[in-house]
């Protein structure tokens, strides 16, 4: 495969940006979740972040990043987002909203620039990983990168498990 058909439009991007990044591609034919990703890769699941979309009653649409290993608190995501409340996006309607596919979904480059949000912990670490802009690809960049190129900016959105 050369280079020029790896590259995704998140790649593209972050290209045009001038962005450091690496990637990491995996074989995977279909969905796969963050921490089986993670784990095929021999990753750390703390700098590993999947992408969530949700929509909002007033029809708008937030995008979340969060560790893998986290679930979202919707109540603190739509306060992050200024909203009312949010709702997961169905994940037949993935694709039409973003322009990428279930386990390959990624704040950068989508359709349109939605409103992201990052998982402040993020803040916090040097490098993350996240998805590449398709099936079996993980891109590794640091957390600041990630957030400008994502035009994101961080909040607490995740469930605290009591423990």
């Amino acid at each position: 495969m050369s280079k020029k058909e790896l590259k995704t439009n998140a790649m593209r991007i972050l290209d045009r940006l001038g962005i450091p990044y690496e990637y990491r591609i995996y074989d995977c034919e279909q969905f796969t979740d963050g921490i089986s990703t993670a784990d095929q890769l021999h990753l750390p699941h703390e700098q590993v972040y999947k992408t969530l979309v949700t929509q909002a009653k007033s029809g708008g649409y937030y995008v979340f990043v969060i560790p893998i290993e986290e679930e979202i608190d919707l109540k603190k995501a739509a306060r992050a987002a200024g909203e009312k409340s949010l709702e997961m996006l169905p994940v037949r309607t993935l694709t039409t909203v973003t322009g990428y596919v279930r386990g390959g979904c990624t704040a950068i480059g989508m359709k349109k620039q939605f409103p992201t949000i990052i998982q402040e912990d993020a803040s916090k670490l040097t490098k993350m990983y996240v998805s590449g802009g398709k099936l079996g690809m993980q891109l590794k960049l640091a957390p600041e990168d990630f957030k400008i190129a994502a035009k994101a900016s961080y909040a607490d959105v995740i469930r605290k498990l009591e423990k």
